[in-house]
């Protein structure tokens, strides 16, 4: 698989593209959602971070559940997804994240409340002195529907002890989501390339997460994520190029074989080079989120948000079809 890397852009595109289009056809999904990154403040350390700050910082900041119902009712009153991700603040205690996902499906039943990546949920664990599975089990009740698939990053250990020492492992990152799949939580995976990987280390990523879906299948979508080293401990690293970015997402396409969706994700990547993307196996574009904060820190340069003409726009000028989907890939609408 690693020489599938070396092979030439077009080709390695023709061989995703075509497996993409025996799944789908010629439809690419996106959905109505909103980002709410509920904290900067966090312990952790990560060297490729540029969001996280220290409680005190003039620019940390901190929602509380009234914040949070506010923010959703101000910049998410059509989505149907909610995605929550932030910090692990040093303060809150369990019981608060419980709480915020029983009232947003207080105030809003209707929508999708996929929250905490693998590294949050660990990290409840801890504060609360309860497994993981009973951490899930409590958020699960609360009203969670799903889980991102972030804070996998990278699993080689000796690259992730450099960009990310503080953070779980990689084997406990994939301990974590088989539970949630036994917990019968879909949850998204995820790669963030660009920085101090090999070719063999992204191969040993996808082989791993191709082998959990084996084992689970509940992994609804894979999404590379492209690095930004801007403001981050190893800004000097150069960004991944448009040629490495095509050759990820279609080397995921191709590996993950059992995992049914591949996003285009157009913060990380710009919009048109998602939009390119999606003839190299990609089938999704995410979705609205409205307000970007994690990578736009660390300087990117896509909107922080889309509207849905501009979504439907850059598939249709791509020769492709519009659908608008849930969270759950049912379809609402097809353009």
């Amino acid at each position: 698989m690693v020489d599938l890397m070396l092979d030439d852009l077009i080709g390695l595109g023709k061989k995703a593209n075509k497996i993409k289009e025996s799944k789908w056809g010629k439809k690419v999904f996106f959905i109505k959602n909103i980002h709410l990154n509920y904290t900067n403040i966090c312990v952790s350390k990560c060297k490729f971070c540029a969001f996280a700050k220290d409680e005190g910082d003039d620019d940390s900041y901190s929602m509380d559940i009234d914040d949070i119902i506010g923010y959703i009712a101000k910049n998410g009153i059509d989505a149907n997804e909610i995605h929550i991700v932030g910090g692990l603040h040093p303060h809150h205690k369990f019981d608060f994240y419980v709480d915020v996902v029983k009232s947003i499906k207080e105030h809003f039943p209707e929508k999708v409340v996929k929250a905490f990546s693998a590294v949050e949920i660990d990290y409840f664990s801890k504060i609360s002195d309860l497994s993981v599975q009973d951490v899930l089990k409590k958020l699960k009740s609360a009203g969670l529907d799903m889980m991102p698939g972030g804070g996998a990053e990278i699993f080689e250990p000796k690259v992730r002890n450099i960009i990310c020492p503080e953070k779980i492992s990689g084997d406990r990152w994939l301990e974590i989501v088989e539970i949630a799949h036994r917990e019968g939580i879909k949850t998204n995976a995820t790669l963030l390339y660009g920085h101090l990987e090999s070719f063999e280390d992204i191969v040993r990523h996808l082989e791993k997460i191709r082998n959990l879906q084996d084992k689970t299948g509940g992994f609804i979508a894979f999404i590379p994520l492209s690095f930004h080293p801007e403001n981050t401990f190893l800004s000097h690293l150069k960004p991944a190029t448009g040629v490495d970015d095509l050759k990820v997402i279609a080397l995921s396409r191709i590996m993950l074989d059992n995992v049914p969706h591949i996003k285009a994700y157009w913060v990380m990547l710009g919009e048109k080079t998602a939009q390119v993307a999606l003839k190299f196996g990609a089938d999704d574009l995410d979705g609205t989120i409205v307000r970007e904060k994690i990578t736009h820190s660390a300087g990117a340069k896509s909107k922080e948000g889309l509207t849905l003409d501009e979504l439907v726009f850059m598939i249709k000028s791509a020769n492709l079809i519009p659908v608008e989907r849930d969270s759950f890939y049912n379809e609402i609408r097809v353009y």
